[in-house]
């Protein structure tokens, strides 16, 4: 038996995808993927239309989608991310139907309990036997972990896999066994694996930032989480890459031996591990180089599934037992509800991710901020989109002070007693439009171009459709 299709046009035919359908892709090499163009081009030449794409994420690389949007190929969007070319695309209201984004984790809970069945699944895969067993370890184009693609492969009524590197059978360290796959395509290239560094991978030299980094470590440590037993998750943002840096300096300076880091790994993480701070390193995606080779070569580096890492829908995930994590934010509100879909201007240049899945499950859920960016202040009355809500947020960190969810007092006892600035919200919001002025609302329509989906499936809010001066 041998699972090999000639051509990804043959493969598509024999899945037997026709108009009005929902195929799938995974984001695990980011800006550097081929893998969805292709397919999308290879069906628009094929005559299919009417398709609803579920994607884990949308990269800028993925920008010829806005063509097959305009030519009716693609008529539904469903995601957890969008970088800022689609999203301007999409919040110029260039797409007939709302965009759904979703969490990293309420994603493969609705792909399992069939919320959001998937028709076909293109699973781009770094290296694969002739049977479909596959892996993201192995191959010139490899990526590490391929946990966002597992939900995907197992629940699709079709898998194909589409790799650039065939394997002898059996691949043993397989992320998709053979048991979900249909069908095994061989192209010239899946991607570049060098675009899993998009965005920021480097700690920031920015005093600013590195002085909100320390204010973090700070926090943590007078939180009373970090302890031996201590688990930690944090962004690929240069502040949250200081702050994991400092945090790693006070583990080993006061010998402190977590059980577990989490979430997208970069190397700064694998440092951490391999400096006895951690036992071990959950990945659901590799941000870099170094986490793909220590997932390839270390044992305790393991690799994990979407629902594994987040799911809310299963009967536990990794976050349920998640002690601290660092996120980011571009806007947050007095009531510290977070918004990471949409710039100030309303336009969509992000999604929630793992944000409000994370938040959820920590013990200890922060936000680093500077108090503006681009001379906008990041404090608002209300966010312009609430990407995950203030009940889940426990305290933000600016280089002004450090603001604590008044739902939180045994926190904000533990700062104060500790020496941290600690300030009222309602004051940083005052600070920040001091020095940066009160912004205008943005020019928002009456369309609705996106529904926020929370991580339990309601909708938290509408992305409006955004007007031009």
């Amino acid at each position: 038996m041998n699972k090999l299709t000639h051509t990804l046009e043959e493969a598509i035919r024999n899945s037997g995808l026709r108009d009005g359908m929902t195929i799938s892709f995974h984001h695990h090499l980011r800006n550097g993927d081929y893998v969805l163009n292709l397919v999308l081009d290879t069906i628009a030449d094929m005559g299919i239309r009417d398709l609803t794409v579920n994607a884990s994420s949308l990269f800028d690389i993925h920008r010829p989608l806005k063509e097959h949007i305009e030519r009716g190929v693609v008529t539904n969007l469903l995601t957890d991310y969008m970088s800022a070319e689609l999203g301007r695309f999409i919040s110029a209201g260039k797409m007939k139907n709302p965009v759904q984004f979703r969490t990293h984790g309420g994603r493969p809970m609705d792909i399992a309990n069939g919320n959001t069945p998937i028709d076909v699944a293109f699973i781009a895969a770094p290296a694969s036997d002739n049977m479909g067993n596959c892996t993201g370890k192995l191959g010139r184009s490899a990526c590490g972990s391929l946990g966002y693609a597992i939900p995907d492969a197992r629940y699709a009524a079709h898998t194909i896999v589409i790799t650039d590197e065939l394997a002898a059978y059996p691949l043993i360290d397989w992320s998709i066994p053979e048991t979900d796959v249909n069908q095994v395509v061989v192209i010239d290239s899946i991607g570049d694996p060098r675009g899993i560094v998009s965005g920021t991978t480097k700690i920031t030299r920015d005093p600013v930032g590195l002085s909100m980094a320390m204010t973090a470590v700070d926090v943590i440590k007078a939180s009373g989480l970090l302890k031996d037993g201590f688990s930690f998750q944090t962004g690929a943002g240069g502040a949250s890459l200081a702050a994991a840096k400092y945090l790693k300096d006070v583990m080993l300076d006061e010998r402190i031996h977590g059980s577990f880091g989490l979430g997208g790994i970069t190397g700064y993480m694998v440092d951490m591990l391999n400096e006895g701070c951690f036992e071990s390193l959950m990945d659901v995606q590799c941000f870099d180089m170094k986490a793909v080779e220590s997932i390839r070569s270390n044992p305790r580096h393991r690799e994990i599934s979407a629902a594994h890492y987040a799911s809310p829908g299963a009967k536990s995930a990794t976050v349920d037992s998640l002690d601290v994590v660092i996120l980011g934010a571009t806007q947050i509100d007095t009531d510290f509800n977070i918004n990471v879909h949409t710039d100030s201007n309303g336009r969509i240049m992000g999604g929630s991710g793992g944000h409000s899945d994370t938040a959820a499950g920590a013990k200890l859920a922060m936000i680093i901020a500077p108090l503006s960016r681009a001379r906008l202040p990041i404090v608002t009355d209300h966010v312009t989109c609430i990407s995950t809500p203030g009940s889940s947020i426990d305290v933000l960190v600016t280089q002004k002070g450090v603001a604590v969810n008044p739902k939180n007092d045994e926190l904000r006892n533990r700062l104060v007693a500790a020496g941290i600035r600690v300030t009222d919200i309602n004051e940083l919001k005052t600070i920040a439009e001091s020095i940066s002025g009160v912004p205008s609302k943005p020019k928002l329509g009456e369309r609705i171009v996106a529904d926020v989906i929370y991580r339990d499936g309601t909708v938290i809010d509408h992305i409006h459709e955004v007007l031009e001066d």
